[in-house]
């Protein structure tokens, strides 16, 4: 079984209107204000699955600074997960800004069949990740209804991009000491945070965290994929693709390259995810 643990989906509606949404949310405007920067609706995720051999995909909407708007595309996600059920599984996203409204959406979304939220973006919602009394009233949901957390990371040096954030190693410790009772995917193989797996201390304290390999290709050599499953384990790599970022056959070509064997390759493509996502996979769930 192939998942993808990374994709993006709008509403229709919000793509066929992206310059209005652009002067309502800047963190919108870097990202999708260019008319050549891809965005897909779950019609068209579920097309690239069928053509690319991908039995399921995690999808997410876009993080709004708007909890009224994060509240519609929760909405859009829940629908898609409903329509395709088993092979659309959708993550609640969050303003945690938002207080008691976020907490009360994010419970909304437990009880819809949302395995997880995310993914979390701080530096476009304007807080920081190591603010953790912020998130806090949220995770408490998270506990009480088994969610995992994923959230946007992003490497301290390297090139600019948009949309890279600030979310880089030192913040995403402070908020796994935090939440270490937690399971957290931490996407774009967390910022390098893997490689700090090398230091007993924070191998220890990363047990229950996950590297996504969202938009690897714009960010590593293929041999990412064996080095963190040497460091960090081969049962810790999610494959995702960033989709409609990166098409998702490209990074299903990319990830056969890089060199797993063929028990690695088959945990990354789909085993870790199984196992992470549990009772979401069913169609029942939902």
């Amino acid at each position: 079984m192939i998942v993808d643990f990374h994709t993006h989906i709008f509403p229709p509606e919000i793509i066929a209107a992206r310059e209005q949404y652009a002067l309502r949310d800047p963190w919108f405007a870097e990202l999708y204000s260019n008319p050549r920067a891809k965005m897909a609706d779950a019609t068209e995720l579920v097309a690239s699955m069928d053509a690319d051999g991908v039995d399921c995909s995690v999808t997410f909407p876009f993080g709004w600074s708007d909890p009224g708007l994060i509240e519609d595309c929760n909405s859009y996600v829940i629908e898609a997960m409903r329509h395709y059920r088993g092979r659309v599984i959708g993550l609640a996203a969050a303003q945690p800004l938002a207080g008691a409204r976020a907490v009360a959406e994010v419970e909304r979304c437990a009880k819809a069949g949302m395995p997880g939220i995310g993914e979390l973006m701080p530096h476009g919602q304007g807080y920081r990740l190591s603010n953790t009394k912020l998130f806090e009233p949220i995770a408490e949901v998270a506990r009480a209804h088994d969610l995992f957390v994923l959230t946007h990371t992003s490497e301290p040096i390297g090139h600019r991009y948009a949309g890279k954030g600030n979310v880089t190693p030192d913040e995403f410790q402070v908020f796994v000491h935090a939440f270490g009772d937690l399971r957290i995917v931490a996407s774009h193989w967390g910022g390098g945070y893997p490689f700090y797996e090398l230091m007993p201390e924070v191998h220890a304290s990363a047990a229950q965290v996950w590297y996504d390999s969202a938009a690897s290709l714009y960010l590593y050599r293929p041999e990412i994929f064996a080095i963190v499953a040497q460091i960090a384990g081969p049962e810790k790599i999610l494959w995702a693709s960033d989709f409609p970022l990166l098409g998702q056959r490209r990074m299903l070509d990319y990830t056969r390259a890089a060199g797993l064997s063929d028990k690695d390759l088959a945990l990354a493509l789909g085993g870790n995810a199984v196992t992470l996502l549990g009772n979401a996979l069913s169609p029942e769930h939902i």
